[in-house]
């Protein structure tokens, strides 16, 4: 027989977690979470790690010291979900019963969608800073360089957090010219939208640091191929199709990503999603067909940017809207679409990024301009948020 529980969560990252931890708080005693991995992560300080502003050790806790006291941790990976019989099943051949269940397992890297990729980002030249065992790699090559071409990429399609593709390589330029060979590398940028990011007063922010480290910026344009023998990276621009091929010495890339293909082959995505995301109401975070399921977070579908901070707004919504629905009371709480990015534009300076989910300007102090250049904004993101979230958001209280 299949074990049962009030409150099933499927994933143990910053949602499953903090999400946990507020149920808890709310008076909800039998909670489950399934996440299969030891380690848990802190993904905004990848960035700093490949930049060298930060060490591999500051982003990472062991599971079972994140979860919150009094929630059963399974220790074990969800492969399907039947919500007509309200069961999760487990890779091991078990099911989990629920009477809430909510769906938050983050997204997966789909490195074979570029041919090439996943062999180049271990190769002698190439990295990443969205896997952790490859963050600190990236920053060995990249204040190894002294002269040559860096290339960085950034896929189209919902990610973690957009803007952290380029965190990386202004922090590189800022140490080159600190080093005195920015003039000898050719940096360049592969991003698949028109603009560097979206929203128009952090562009001019942005483009003005593109402009001063002499970045080559590449809009409307994406990764399609990597010959990592070669060190060839072959780019396609969107809008004519025509392609190039850049020579590179370094290469930081980030994957496309999706929701993880269990998920997709489910009955909670809608049926035209092929992303494969939960069909959820974007305010209330229920799913549209099945009331006690529920999702948010970055395979949650919602249009918002996806990232840590809005994340934070979700789960406050969510926890208190799965307590009313347990209680047969209307859902009251209301998630407005807010995300933020932090963009590390020099090694000790922030462009901070805060909008909603149409990329309008969304400041949490009312017409302060934080998305101007800042030291104030790198206190707040280098050293204030990595405590908030080990220590507040972790448990439920921030």
């Amino acid at each position: 027989m299949a074990a049962l529980h009030e409150v099933v969560i499927i994933g143990g990252g910053n949602a499953g977690v903090s999400l946990a931890a507020r149920l808890e708080r709310y008076g909800v005693k039998d909670v489950a979470l399934i996440e299969p991995k030891d380690h848990h992560f802190y993904q905004p300080l990848f960035s700093h790690i490949a930049g060298g502003r930060a060490q591999a050790k500051e982003a990472v806790r062991s599971q079972a010291a994140v979860t919150p006291p009094g929630v059963e941790w399974i220790r074990d990976a969800a492969v399907d979900v039947d919500a007509n019989t309200n069961t999760v099943t487990l890779a091991s051949g078990s099911t989990v019963g629920y009477g809430q269940l909510v769906v938050c397992p983050g997204l997966q890297y789909d490195w074979d969608a570029v041919p090439g990729l996943a062999e180049a980002v271990h190769s002698p030249h190439g990295a990443t800073h969205y896997e952790f065992e490859l963050a600190s790699k990236a920053w060995t090559l990249l204040s190894g360089l002294t002269s040559g071409t860096a290339v960085f990429t950034m896929p189209a399609g919902p990610i973690k957090c957009g803007g952290a593709s380029q965190k990386p390589m202004y922090l590189a330029c800022d140490y080159w010219r600190q080093q005195g060979v920015l003039d000898k590398i050719r940096v360049v940028m592969v991003q698949p939208y028109p603009t560097v990011f979206g929203v128009p007063e952090v562009d001019r922010e942005l483009d003005r640091k593109i402009a001063e480290y002499g970045i080559e910026l590449r809009t409307d344009s994406e990764l399609v191929s990597v010959d990592a023998t070669r060190r060839e990276a072959t780019i396609r621009s969107l809008g004519s199709g025509s392609q190039e091929t850049l020579q590179y010495d370094v290469l930081n890339a980030v994957p496309p990503q999706s929701a993880p293909d269990w998920l997709k082959a489910t009955d909670l995505p809608a049926p035209s999603d092929k992303g494969g995301f939960v069909e959820v109401d974007r305010q209330t975070l229920r799913h549209l067909r099945y009331p006690n399921v529920w999702s948010l977070g970055d395979a949650a579908g919602t249009t918002n940017s996806k990232s840590g901070g809005a994340l934070r707004k979700q789960t406050k919504v969510l926890a208190k809207n799965l307590v009313a629905a347990r209680k047969g009371k209307p859902l009251t709480q209301k998630y407005n679409g807010y995300s933020v990015c932090p963009f590390t534009v020099s090694r000790d300076t922030v462009v901070f990024a805060e909008f909603d989910d149409r990329y309008r300007p969304m400041p949490t102090i009312p017409r302060i301009p934080t998305w101007n250049e800042s030291k104030a904004s790198w206190v707040v993101d280098r050293d204030i948020f990595p405590q908030v979230y080990w220590n507040l958001i972790l448990k439920g209280r921030a």
